[in-house]
């Protein structure tokens, strides 16, 4: 079967597209890239600076009651979830947007299930932050 508009001298449909993977060493570069490319735009969000500002004070914080490795470790590894999270909840954002610009209640749910994910991840390293905190500090 072929496809109308390449009979008619059209342009080739997108589904055609070779897109060519790149392998190896190139494969790792092009990967830090697209990472680097994710981080310049995650960081145009207000939420993600505020948790960057978190995570900044929070290293304060527990360098200051005097956090064992472990407890660095965990704040980190909890930090780092929460930014995927948050990625990925802009992500959704974006999509939603895109596919559906009029309000509508899948799109509203999407962003509210993203949005909820991120908040379980704020409880999650506020509840940790303060475990380490009141533990250093009044349990010594």
């Amino acid at each position: 079967m072929t496809d109308r508009n390449a009979q008619a001298g059209g342009p080739e449909p997108l589904a055609s597209t070779v897109i060519k993977k790149k392998t190896g060493v190139a494969h790792l570069f092009a990967a830090a890239q697209y990472s680097a490319q994710g981080f310049r735009r995650l960081v145009q969000e207000s939420a993600f600076r505020h948790e960057l500002l978190g995570f900044v004070g929070g290293l304060v914080i527990f360098a200051l009651v005097g956090a064992n490795l472990f407890e660095f470790l965990g704040f980190i590894v909890l930090m780092m979830l929460m930014f995927s999270v948050e990625a990925l909840n802009t992500a959704i954002e974006e999509l939603v947007d895109r596919i559906s610009p009029e309000i509508s209640t899948v799109g509203r749910n999407a962003k509210d299930l993203g949005s909820f994910a991120v908040f379980c991840l704020i409880i999650a390293n506020g509840a940790f932050a303060f475990y380490v905190v009141v533990s250093r500090v009044f349990l010594g």
